[in-house]
């Protein structure tokens, strides 16, 4: 039971809630999830089973959701999980005065994490602080937003839109809502949100707890292969006495006759030890086949080449076998 599982994680859980149910059902220990989602969130949770768990960062990082921002209202969460903390009518707003506000959230964009979320400041996570009444100057930071797409307009006193957000790795939707809400001087917070992909994760082919509790019993589940979630990934195939001297952690110079994706692994790396510059990769034993030919074989886990003054060499960084 190594792999990865694309959860629908439900609306009141957290993702640790996903993790210790999951660790049940399946009865093994090591069990992570890789990138939190809000309780009141719901949606893709990649989900890695035993010795998965040290591939997580190496996962795709980009994450898309739709989401649907309430204008008029700010609460203590940025969410309407929080307390309100005051409203404003917004009836005054149309869909087109909106949207060049909205465009403004698309490409590098400056942002400060909500006071309740899980970065810590101190040694303390920003949620604990907040929840004994303490403040803590959060420091902003860059992220980047991909495409933001409007896709329905709802007026009224406190007008609502939804919108689909692609987005790297660390960006706060709700932070988006909340500083909407501040470019238009009516306040905003995030009503709802699903995520839809998440680390090479799609939702349409996620599980539920009630279908992957289903699977377990008609003995049925298979998780997702690592080598199948880490496919964005160059490949490397080694010969089994490579494979063999890899796998004790030895590096290996890189020939082209050893690694069959050679010259296309490393196609524009400084080989000067003055410039060093690393590529990562996922590693595999060569298999033989009926005619002769070799073919990608068993994950062996994940490498790095690396540059150095006696050339190119392939590190082992986390050994799968």
């Amino acid at each position: 039971m190594e792999g990865f599982l694309n959860l629908n994680k439900p609306a009141g859980w957290t993702s640790h809630d996903c993790v210790a149910k999951v660790r049940r059902l399946l009865h093994i220990k090591r069990v992570g999830h890789g990138g939190t989602l809000d309780p009141a969130a719901t949606g893709v949770l990649p989900i890695a089973l035993g010795k998965a768990t040290k591939l997580l960062q190496y996962l795709p990082q980009e994450k898309a959701y739709r989401a649907k921002i309430r204008l008029g209202v700010r609460t203590t969460t940025d969410d309407l999980e929080g307390e309100i903390i005051a409203t404003t009518s917004a009836a005054s707003l149309t869909v087109e005065k909106v949207l060049p506000y909205l465009q403004q959230f698309e490409g590098k964009i400056k942002q400060v994490p909500p006071m309740y979320s899980a970065i810590q400041v101190q040694g303390k996570r920003l949620y604990e602080l907040a929840r004994e009444g303490l403040t803590a100057e959060v420091p902003e930071r860059t992220v980047e937003v991909f495409q933001l797409k409007l896709l329905a307009w709802y007026s009224g006193e406190f007008p609502e839109l939804e919108v689909e957000i692609a987005c790297g790795a660390g960006t706060y939707i709700r932070a988006i809502a909340r500083d909407l809400g501040t470019s238009l001087n009516t306040g905003g917070t995030l009503a709802t949100l699903s995520r839809t992909r998440s680390s090479g994760f799609e939702l349409t082919d996620s599980l539920t707890l009630e279908e992957l509790t289903q699977q377990l019993q008609q003995k049925a589940f298979e998780p997702v292969l690592p080598a199948k979630a880490l496919q964005h990934l160059p490949a490397v195939i080694l010969t089994p006495k490579s494979a063999h001297r890899w796998c004790q952690g030895q590096r290996l110079p890189w020939q082209e006759e050893m690694f069959e994706s050679a010259p296309v692994a490393t196609e524009g790396m400084e080989l000067s030890s003055n410039h060093p510059q690393s590529l990562v990769v996922r590693v595999h034993q060569e298999q033989e086949t009926w005619c002769g030919l070799s073919k990608t074989g068993k994950f062996l886990g994940i490498g790095q080449v690396i540059s150095s003054e006696n050339g190119l060499l392939l590190s082992p960084q986390k050994v799968f076998v």
